[in-house]
């Protein structure tokens, strides 16, 4: 399995295959508009473009599961990241990223790259995924490092070839 076996939802509901990202090194993150985080968006917008050229993308999915920091519909969450953070990543719909309900792509995610202590569950908003260009998460960050204290590990990534 790799990601590229997801499909996910864009803001307007159309289902989409990750497989179109495939070569690309990803960060995936669950985003919040009105969490304490939320100001990681300028960053991740810098990483989106410094690297870009170098195969990197970020993919946005918007989460309402923890304290209700997600409250709008997918317009207004795109409205408010590029207005106020100017991003240019794609903003998918909102999704759930525990529970019973969770994002098949995100129990992926957290299977294969579990967090402190090995646990599976998303903590909180902002938690990311590197994956690799084939497809493989290589790192998971918690909502607390900040997009720029792994930099070097994005590089590294879009220095790495595909093997498949």
């Amino acid at each position: 399995m790799t990601v590229y076996d997801y499909k996910i939802k864009d803001a307007n509901k159309n289902e989409v295959s990750l497989e179109q990202y495939r070569g690309k090194v990803l960060l995936i993150v669950n985003v919040a508009s009105k969490c304490g985080n939320t100001p990681q968006y300028k960053d991740l917008q810098l990483l989106q473009e410094k690297y870009q050229d170098k195969g990197f993308q970020i993919l946005a999915f918007p989460c309402n599961q923890f304290m209700f920091q997600e409250p709008g519909d997918e317009q207004t969450i795109c409205e408010f990241a590029t207005s106020r953070y100017n991003v240019t990543f794609p903003i998918h719909a909102k999704i759930h990223v525990n529970g019973s309900s969770a994002e098949p792509l995100f129990d992926y995610l957290k299977k294969e790259q579990t967090g402190v202590l090995g646990t599976k569950a998303v903590k909180w908003n902002f938690t990311k995924f590197l994956v690799d260009r084939n497809g493989i998460p290589i790192k998971r960050y918690s909502p607390n490092d900040l997009p720029l204290s792994f930099e070097k590990d994005i590089a590294t990534a879009c220095e790495a070839n595909v093997l498949n």
